[in-house]
């Protein structure tokens, strides 16, 4: 048979050494040298483990700590743990038993005490998880049998009523709602999750004494006579009787709460309604509720006498009044859960019923104390584990926990190892090694989004560059919120994986470089020049701006003399010295042929910069000239926008070239009539604002209309 595994926690190699001797040849020995170790070895192994042999001062995690997350995580129910430590004072001791632990051994180690008392905690342990098991499955089994049959009763009594089985499972799915926001908002009346369960429970036989009604006054498809309706509330009676007059079972809760609500579910909190015309509180809060809930179904649920009507027109006639009188409370219940109520019964569906069944379960077995989950469910748990870390290992996928309390994340190991991390971290967010994975900004919005999911939206998809060893590659980032079982939810923590997509991302990066980039020098090509510009321009309202076109004079001459390849070397020369001096905030671009074009931002004069690039640009290549030939144009003039400003900067670029080339031009108002004459450049519609510019060469307007 396979050995039970022993976990043995102490910061002295000697100790472990010593009890590892002791026990060894019977058990198999896991150790860990702190606290730290500790809590990774419990999260890789659960349920694995039969003994925990714990020490209490150790570096990193002390004793009391690992004791501390193992109640967080109730792993402490189904491990035990003996303090095998020198520390004997009572305070240490009381401390360690109030916090769960089975035993207490105090060194040094007598091998036969030490034997004897892992040997009764392992069985003692064996034989409670056997009990768990077999009380568990007679709880699943009763609870089982009596919903089974009550579901029948009462799909026979709407059956008989014309109706189908939904109205008896959305009475008991609005009571259940109802009642747990009214033990959220108020201690009025005492209740408990196990009231809440018997309540709801009960609710589904309501209507059980319809059963002795006529099918004809049942199914009557219009309005019931005054004689037709007294023998329809009779059957509140008939229910209540029903119930009172079973020969057993009478003492039992459910039959009790049952039969007031039978007979009480008709009364109204004014004290008009039926059979005993009962008053407020005089009414059990099991029958108003349900009461409540039984108006709500009714008239959002097609019948044989009427259409369904809307929830919010359903909300709104009970509050006011229109359905009967019902206690305030419980109709600030209805408002609070109508968002819930609405989600829930629109998906309504067996596996959600059967969910709320096991949560019954839960409840049940949480009111029992000495009772965990049962060795079947373990297996299963561990099976699922087990399927877990092989999937991510096989997808190579880092995937990971986050809890929140205590703060602490794992890791799997294939995952941890891609990292470089250890497979369990305390308080990740502040560890270094974890914060290097992401730069700051990522983190800062990876943490923001997921502080912003909900329950019903918990999850978040980043594309962040992960430090794998130093290495930053593309990652997909998928987590989700993880929120507890409270009203209203907790946040918890999150569980998450990371997909390594840096191929893919690369190889997109490289096609999104190709559409928008010039192949030869490298710069953007016009159509995204032109989509950066309009966008920085909307962004930035309180700035300046300069449109730059130029060419390089005379570049025909260096094609057919030199040939293209040397025209090609110029130009990738040209749009090098472009880079070495524009500005990290300046947008520049290959426009075509000999073109090129810059876009800048200013606050003061623009002309100094213009100075420093179109004196950087003329210069040499290897022994010959190069010059340039430029044109700009100013928002100031011509407003924000593009296309008005690429033709002013294209003409002002024109008028250089007419009249000699080597120097730039800033567009004013006088080029357009100059260009209406010589040019076809259509210029009607152009701002014509007077420009204080001289060019370089310091030619004036008149000679430039020669």
């Amino acid at each position: 048979m396979q050995k039970q595994k022993i976990l043995i926690v102490d910061d002295s190699e000697m100790n472990r050494s010593i009890l590892a001797d002791m026990l060894g040849e019977e058990y198999e020995i896991l150790e860990a040298e702190d606290g730290v170790q500790a809590i990774a070895a419990l999260q890789k192994h659960g349920m694995d483990l039969s003994l925990v042999l714990l020490d209490i001062v150790m570096p990193e995690m002390d004793g009391f700590g690992v004791l501390s997350v193992m109640n967080k995580r109730h792993w402490i129910e189904e491990i035990p743990v003996i303090i095998i430590s020198s520390e004997t004072r009572s305070s240490h001791m009381e401390r360690a038993f109030e916090m769960g632990v089975t035993d207490f051994i105090s060194r040094p180690f007598d091998a036969l005490i030490v034997h004897r008392r892992v040997v009764n905690t392992i069985l003692l342990y064996a034989k409670q998880k056997k009990l768990v098991g077999l009380v568990a499955d007679q709880i699943y089994e009763k609870e089982q049998r009596s919903n089974l049959m009550i579901d029948i009763l009462s799909q026979i009594v709407e059956f008989r009523n014309g109706e189908s089985g939904l109205h008896v499972r959305h009475v008991h799915i609005l009571s259940e709602l109802m009642l747990k926001e009214l033990m959220q908002m108020s201690d009025r009346y005492k209740l408990s999750r196990a009231d809440i369960s018997l309540i709801s429970t009960a609710s589904a036989l309501h209507d059980i004494g319809k059963i002795a009604i006529d099918e004809a006054i049942l199914n009557k498809p219009g309005r019931l006579t005054p004689e037709e309706f007294e023998v329809m509330k009779t059957h509140s009676m008939i229910g209540a009787n029903m119930l009172k007059e079973m020969p057993i079972h009478q003492n039992e809760p459910l039959v009790r709460v049952a039969a007031e609500i039978c007979r009480w579910h008709h009364e109204r909190y004014d004290g008009r309604g039926y059979p005993d015309g009962l008053k407020g509180d005089e009414i059990p809060i099991s029958a108003q509720i349900v009461a409540l809930a039984d108006v709500y179904d009714a008239l959002t649920s097609d019948r044989v006498y009427k259409k369904a009507i809307p929830h919010e027109e359903a909300v709104k006639m009970i509050l006011d009044g229109q359905c009967g009188t019902f206690n305030p409370l419980l109709l600030d219940c209805l408002t609070n859960s109508a968002e819930t109520i609405q989600r829930e019964l629109s998906s309504d569906s067996p596996a959600r019923a059967s969910q709320r069944e096991m949560r019954n379960i839960a409840d049940e077995m949480v009111r029992h104390e000495e009772l965990a989950a049962s060795e079947r469910t373990l297996y299963l748990l561990e099976h699922e584990r087990m399927k877990y870390r092989f999937f991510a290992q096989m997808t190579q996928e880092t995937q990971f926990e986050y809890t929140v309390s205590p703060a602490m994340a794992t890791i799997t190991p294939w995952g941890a190892e891609q990292l470089g991390l250890d497979e369990l971290i305390m308080d990740p967010l502040n560890d270094k090694r974890v914060r290097s994975l992401l730069n700051e900004g990522d983190w800062q919005r990876m943490i923001e989004t997921l502080h912003a999911t909900t329950p019903e939206n918990p999850t978040v998809t980043h594309v962040f560059k992960v430090n794998q060893h130093g290495r930053w590659r593309w990652s997909r980032i998928i987590i989700q919120s993880i929120w507890s079982a409270d009203d209203p939810p907790q946040y918890t923590g999150a569980i998450g994986k990371a997909i390594d997509i840096h191929d893919s991302q690369a190889k997109m990066d490289t096609l999104e470089r190709m559409a928008s980039h010039d192949q030869l020098t490298g710069l953007l090509n016009h159509a995204s020049a032109k989509k950066q510009i309009v966008k920085r321009m909307e962004s930035s309202l309180d700035s300046q701006f300069a449109l730059v076109i130029f060419d390089l004079d005379h570049f025909k001459f260096f094609n057919d003399n030199y040939g293209h390849d040397f025209g090609d070397r110029v130009l990738v020369h040209m749009a090098e010295k472009l880079r070495q001096r524009i500005r990290k905030c300046d947008i520049a671009a290959r426009i075509g042929g000999d073109e090129f074009l810059i876009f800048l931002e200013y606050r003061d004069d623009v002309e100094p910069i213009i100075k420093r690039i179109f004196s950087f640009l003329s210069g040499n290549y290897g022994n010959l000239d190069i010059s340039i030939s430029m044109g700009i144009a100013e928002a100031s003039l011509l407003g924000a926008d593009y296309d008005s400003l690429f033709h002013a900067a294209d003409q002002a670029l024109y008028i250089v070239k007419r009249n000699g080339r080597g120097y730039y031009r800033f567009y004013n108002n006088m080029m357009r009539d100059v260009l209406s004459r010589i040019s076809p450049i259509e210029s009607e519609g152009r701002p014509s604002a007077h420009h204080p510019h001289e060019s370089a060469a310091g030619s004036t307007e008149e000679e430039d209309a020669k």
